[in-house]
């Protein structure tokens, strides 16, 4: 990892932003809801819980919406605050974490993509993959403590590649402009 040399990059900026904003939302709303959401386990794919959403204000309910849909949503897994649970479980909200750190670290901070982060790939990736199929598997049943490092590692590892693609695609660019 190297300090980025004449200033940060603004379109990984961008995205660092957003998703800076998309996990703040996700910790603001258990606390400015009033209702005592204690159950949202459900399903992916399907949104299980819009009576209890619709009644949300707004950007919550938005934010809730997608956690009814992209996530499972198990009480057990899940993280409160307020005496709310939370929008996502506590891995996808730690996935969500890591993404804008991340983003966060390669607005100031490039990586050249070799065999060392190959490394940092694997020992971001693995942890989360032998949790899960673990569970899955009903081999252990894991803390949500363990979910959120787990997550966590995996979030910040995408967050860095996400960043990483950010880069190279800006090179390919400014190399086909030079040509």
């Amino acid at each position: 990892m190297e300090k980025r040399e004449n200033s940060f990059s603004f379109i990984i900026f961008l995205f660092f932003i957003l998703f800076l904003i998309w996990i703040v939302l996700q910790f603001l709303a258990p606390i400015f809801i009033t209702n005592n959401i204690n159950d949202l386990s459900g399903i992916v794919g399907a949104s299980d819980n819009e009576a209890v959403i619709e009644k949300m204000p707004f950007p919550f309910n938005f934010v809730y919406s997608f956690g009814d849909r992209l996530c499972h949503q198990k009480v057990d897994r899940s993280l409160f605050i307020n005496n709310n649970q939370m929008p996502f479980c506590s891995r996808c909200t730690a996935i969500w974490l890591g993404l804008a750190i991340g983003l966060g670290l390669m607005v100031f901070y490039k990586i050249i993509p070799d065999e060392k982060f190959l490394i940092l790939i694997i020992i971001g990736i693995v942890p989360i993959a032998i949790d899960g199929l673990g569970q899955l598997f009903n081999i252990w049943e894991s803390t949500n403590i363990i979910r959120f490092v787990t997550g966590l590692l995996a979030g910040i590892v995408t967050g860095l590649a996400i960043g990483i693609i950010i880069d190279e695609l800006k090179d390919l660019k400014i190399k086909k402009v030079e040509s």
